[in-house]
C-alpha cells in the first residue's frame, strides 16, 4: 500500500522504515533533509514539501503526519486539505490533544476527506518491536488503512484497532499516557522511601534488578 509520511523524527521515521521492510511504499517529507535522505536509503521516495508529497500519491491518498502537537500540526492540516481530494485520508499520529482532533475531523469532512486520530505508542523500540495503535475515527476509513495499520502493529491480531469515532484515539491515549507517567511516580516514590531507610535497602540497585525478574 502507498502512504505519504510527513514528519521523519525519532517515531515517524522508524514508522517509515517499518513500513518499507513490510513492503509499503512511501512517499517522505520533513523540514530536515537529512532526514528524508535517510529515507531514502531504506527505500522510501522523498518528496520538497507537502504539494510534491501529495503529487507522488495515487488516489485515493493516504498521508499519515507525526508532528509536534498544536499549531505546526495544525497549519499541515490545513495546508493538505487545499492538496488533497475526496476520498482521501489524513492519520495524525501524534500527540494531539483530542479536543483537537475532533474540529479537525469535522473540518476535513467538510472538504470530502476522512481524518484519523492514530494514538501511537511504542518509542524508539517500536521499529523492532511494534507501535501500540488506538485509532479514532471513521469506521470504512479505519478499514482502508487497516494493511498499514496492521505492519506498524506488534502484529496483525493484536496492538491495533479502532477505539471509537474521532477524538477516540487521541483520548485513549492521553488516557494511556497518564496511566504510565502514574506508574513512573510510583516507582519514583517507592525508591524514595527505600533511600530514607538505608539501613534496611542498602543496595537499591540490586532492589531494582530483583523486581525486573519474576516479581508480580
Amino acid at each position: 500500500m502507498q502512504l505519504g509520511m510527513i514528519g521523519l523524527g525519532r517515531m515517524g521515521g522508524n514508522m517509515a522504515q517499518r513500513l518499507l521492510e513490510a513492503g509499503h511504499n512511501v512517499v517522505a517529507y520533513d523540514q530536515d533533509e537529512g532526514a528524508v535522505q535517510s529515507a531514502i536509503g531504506h527505500g522510501a521516495e522523498g518528496s520538497t514539501g507537502p504539494s510534491d508529497l501529495v503529487s507522488r500519491l495515487s488516489a485515493p491518498r493516504a498521508v499519515w503526519i507525526m508532528l509536534p502537537s498544536g499549531e505546526i500540526t495544525e497549519n499541515v492540516i490545513d495546508e493538505l486539505l487545499s492538496l488533497l481530494s475526496p476520498g482521501d485520508t489524513i492519520i495524525d499520529g501524534g500527540n494531539s490533544n483530542y479536543k483537537d482532533s475532533i474540529p479537525r475531523s469535522e473540518k476535513a469532512s467538510d472538504h470530502g476527506v476522512d481524518f484519523l486520530d492514530a494514538g501511537t505508542s511504542g518509542g524508539i523500540w517500536g521499529l523492532q518491536e511494534g507501535y501500540a495503535l488506538m485509532v479514532g475515527g471513521d469506521k470504512a476509513a479505519s478499514e482502508r488503512l487497516e494493511p498499514i495499520f496492521q505492519s506498524l502493529a506488534p502484529a496483525a491480531d493484536r496492538g491495533v484497532g479502532r477505539v471509537g469515532p474521532s477524538g477516540a484515539g487521541h483520548f485513549t491515549k492521553m488516557i494511556h499516557n497518564g496511566i504510565e507517567y502514574g506508574m513512573m511516580q510510583a516507582y519514583a516514590e517507592g525508591f524514595e522511601i527505600l533511600a530514607a531507610k538505608s539501613e534496611l535497602a542498602e543496595d537499591l540497585e540490586q532492589i531494582s534488578k530483583i523486581w525486573q525478574h519474576g516479581s508480580v
